[in-house]
């Protein structure tokens, strides 16, 4: 123990709260029990024993990962599995240094995670000292990187600085914020007042302004091929049933951008892909008006101004929901702006419609054609290798016989360069849970999403649902310890990599810039990796699959064993580099400075 731990937790003695008193670990679970959260990443320490501690006997789920960067990706996947705030802890110096890329991760996309950090005694970090044990300056570190930083001094600061971290993390544009934990208030006890829920101390599901409502309505109304565009938070907010029913009314077709790939329920036959399906596409060029939900509009969409919009941005009307204002306008002028949360403003629109819009042959057209797109990959992916010739698996027979397999009610992950591009065509099934980090790019996190958004949602919902991990050899290595936790909590994983034996996104990068025959420097490992091996020292199930037709029984077989599972499938290294598809559309999305 060092000079600087408080003192050891006993039941007898810590853990008991004094008369008119309630210790600050204590009262810090109290105000996130009133956000609903229930689920608590981070690796214990000195700092964070008594909460955790404390938490379990309270029935939360506590998870330790194996990396505190790892213990941030969870949280972040809990926050966009459950709807609402995460909270993550990291031990003092190297913890929250480590954790650093996942606060990052959050601030671009856009995730309320609460990070707690650890901190030495304020008397020993306020001296002037040399050769301070674990210690850095942690807030001027990661100010630059949240919404919001702050630190409990005192006890009676507890519910202000945690309720203000809530609030801004859930305000306007949610993302990131950071609370400083020093080790001297860890046992401090406060005068406890009523513990308030989150509409006596925040703004929470805001409406937008009637007259804004009635004039989107009458635009809809008169449009001829009105379209949805749905992002990222319609998920994250958990708004999918209010947004099928404003699609129903407006009987339009539905455009994801790249990072809403979430399939709202009852409406997955009218959603369409933007840039990677032909009929969203189609839907775009032919769109009068569009009702944005929930998405920055950023480059993904081509700000909603060039290529697909181009030819009809003079007649094209813009209905923008949006919770924080200082968006609106930014990226592209808007016609009617709905301020407000998307939760409380899309039903608001709904009502507005009243007995809504017929549909147009259109809508019919754009259905056809999306599913028949779909069918003509999967047939066209059976004329490239299978691996019984002289060659390993095509990534499109990859990703088409691994997503027919995905299960019923699953969710999906998704992590990886090449793969992931291969997914956005060749993808067969349409989940209603997708957990992938699309503005950040940031590869390696699939793991840590997996295992983060299982243990939330089991915790949220009680049921135990499965879960595909969809990713490549390099991405999976980043955090593979992570696999132990899946294994930890027997949680009905099944992770399926596609191997090449190199950063296959880089591969092409080096043969598109200087050529076949290329030195292609750093991309290339070791081919002696075997992941199902991996798995098995990890106490998980594996497999490992040379042909096409294996994949699918494999993947029944890792369901069938009831826990964590790999399946190592080895994929064609040329292919992966040079024939990812659709890829020129990739592209646009870089187009410096022209947009």
């Amino acid at each position: 123990m060092s000079y600087d731990d408080p003192k050891p937790v006993t039941a007898t003695s810590e853990l008991k709260v004094k008369a008119g008193g309630v210790p600050v670990y204590k009262r810090i679970l109290d105000l996130f029990e009133a956000e609903g959260i229930r689920t608590l990443f981070g690796i214990p320490d000195p700092n964070f024993v008594h909460l955790c501690l404390e938490a379990e006997r309270r029935g939360w789920t506590v998870v330790s990962p194996h990396h505190e960067a790892a213990a941030g990706f969870m949280a972040e996947a809990a926050s966009r599995i459950t709807g609402k705030p995460a909270l993550c802890f990291g031990t003092l110096g190297p913890g929250l240094a480590n954790m650093m890329p996942a606060i990052q991760c959050c601030k671009v996309e856009n995730s309320p995670v609460i990070f707690l950090g650890g901190q030495r005694a304020r008397v020993t970090e306020r001296r002037v000292r040399r050769g301070r044990i674990q210690f850095v300056r942690q807030e001027p570190m990661i100010e630059d990187s949240v919404k919001y930083s702050g630190a409990i001094e005192y006890a009676d600061q507890t519910d202000e600085v945690i309720r203000e971290a809530i609030r801004i993390a859930m305000s306007g544009t949610p993302g990131p914020t950071y609370v400083e934990y020093p080790s001297n208030v860890i046992l401090e006890e406060l005068d406890a007042p009523e513990i308030l829920p989150p509409h006596r101390y925040r703004l929470v599901n805001q409406g937008a302004d009637g007259d804004r409502i009635a004039e989107a309505a009458e635009l809809i109304l008169k449009a001829k091929n009105p379209i949805l565009l749905v992002g990222h938070a319609v998920h994250t907010t958990k708004s999918g049933d209010a947004v099928r029913e404003l699609a129903l009314k407006m009987n339009c077709p539905v455009i994801q951008t790249s990072g809403g790939t979430s399939y709202i329920k009852g409406i997955e036959d009218r959603t369409f892909q933007y840039v990677f399906s032909d009929a969203s596409i189609e839907a775009v060029e032919a769109s009068d008006c569009v009702v944005a939900l929930a998405t920055e509009l950023g480059e993904p969409v081509h700000f909603g101004r060039w290529r697909h919009w181009y030819a009809g941005e003079a007649n094209r009307k813009w209905i923008y929901v949006q919770q924080d204002p200082t968006a609106i306008g930014v990226n592209r002028p808007i016609d009617v702006p709905l301020v407000g949360d998307v939760r409380a403003v899309v039903p608001q629109l709904t009502r507005a419609l009243g007995a809504g819009r017929p549909a147009g042959e259109d809508l019919a057209k754009f259905m056809r054609d999306g599913q028949a797109e779909l069918d003509a990959l999967a047939v066209e992916s059976l004329s490239k290798s299978d691996g019984r010739g002289n060659l390993p698996i095509h990534t499109s027979r990859f990703i088409v016989e691994a997503t027919k397999a995905f299960p019923q009610d699953g969710i999906m992950i998704r992590d990886g360069g090449a793969s992931v591009v291969f997914g956005w065509t060749y993808n067969q099934c349409k989940p209603n849970d997708v957990i992938w980090n699309q503005n950040y790019g940031h590869i390696g996190t699939g793991l840590p999403y997996a295992t983060g958004a299982m243990l939330a949602d089991q915790a949220e919902t009680g049921k135990v649902r499965p879960g595909m991990l969809v990713t490549s050899d390099s991405s999976f290595l980043f955090h593979i310890a992570e696999l132990e936790v899946a294994v930890r909590r027997n949680l009905p994983l099944v992770c399926v990599v596609a191997v090449d034996f190199q950063w296959g996104l880089e591969v092409g990068v080096y043969k598109r810039t200087f050529g076949q025959g290329t030195a292609e420097t750093g991309t290339h490992w070791s081919d002696k990796v075997r992941f199902d091996k991996i798995a098995e020292g990890l106490g998980a199930y594996g497999e490992y699959v040379t042909t096409a037709d294996e994949i699918g029984p494999a993947i029944a077989r890792a369901y069938a064993n009831g826990g964590p599972a790999v399946i190592h499938v080895a994929i064609d290294p040329k292919a992966n580099s040079e024939e990812m598809p659709k890829y020129d559309r990739f592209r646009t999305w870089y187009a410096e400075g022209t947009q």
